[in-house]
């Protein structure tokens, strides 16, 4: 499984990538592996305001229903809207094409709640046990 250094990972297998404010989310390498061919994905609203770990969208695919989660408090500033028509961007490229939204972050600090990189691989070793 990809992880990619830069960026702060949750348990549920969300990553954020952080610049300054503006925090762009998605789901792992590891969560569009075990979802498997990803079919829909409900975007948020922009505009919407949310709280950290509030649900931010949700990824169908012919396995599950999985929601995904703010990983950051702010308000959503764009979605992909790509997805729309081609959900399956997120199993090719979950890290650069397959992106489902950037927040403008109220509070970057709140990565200190996240994992990196190293933290991340570490988790995902224990799930293989």
């Amino acid at each position: 499984m990809e992880v990619l250094e830069g960026l702060f990972y949750s348990k549920e297998h969300e990553w954020v990538k952080l610049e300054g404010k503006k925090a762009v989310i998605g789901i792992t390498d590891y969560a569009q592996h075990s979802l498997v061919d990803i079919t829909f994905v409900e975007l948020p609203a922009e505009g919407a305001i949310l709280k950290q770990f509030d649900k931010l969208a949700v990824v169908e695919s012919v396995k599950a229903v999985s929601d995904v989660y703010c990983l950051l408090s702010g308000k959503v500033k764009e979605v992909n809207s790509a997805l729309s028509d081609k959900p399956e961007l997120v199993n090719k490229s979950p890290y650069q094409d397959g992106w489902i939204a950037v927040v403008e972050a109220e509070n970057p600090d709140e990565v200190s709640n996240l994992m990196d990189s190293s933290t991340y691989k570490k988790y995902l070793e224990t799930l293989s046990e």
